[in-house]
Order: structure tokens, then sequence, then C-alpha cells
């Protein structure tokens, strides 16, 4: 099994990449039996979707 520093590395790199099926699996056995890890894959997921829809920053992705 996946240890907890593994799963937010994982948790970061599917936000740049998609995750090989071995990976994936991996992950999901890892969160079933981890909370602190769902917590923590939970604020990366909020943390993405606050930053994509931020006002400001969505103007800055339309100059470049």
């Amino acid at each position: 099994m996946l240890t907890c520093r593994q799963v937010s590395h994982l948790v970061s790199e599917e936000q740049d990449r998609r995750l090989g099926w071995l990976e994936r699996w991996r992950l999901r056995v890892h969160l079933k039996v981890c909370e602190g890890c769902r917590h923590f894959q939970a604020n990366v997921d909020f943390m993405r979707k606050a930053v994509r829809h931020h006002p400001l920053l969505r103007d800055q992705d339309k100059d470049e």
C-alpha cells in the first residue's frame, strides 16, 4: 500500500497529468482507508476549483 507521503505526491501529480491505471487503483485503495488523505485530496480539489474560478486569475489567463 502507498504511504501518505506517496499519496500526497500522486494527488498533486493528478492535477498536472493523467495517472496510470495502477497509480489510480493504488490511490483509490489508500483513500478508502485513510481519512487524512481523503481530506487532503478534497482540499487540493477545492483549491484547484477556487483558483480556476477566481475572476482575477481567470482574466490573467486570457491575457497570455
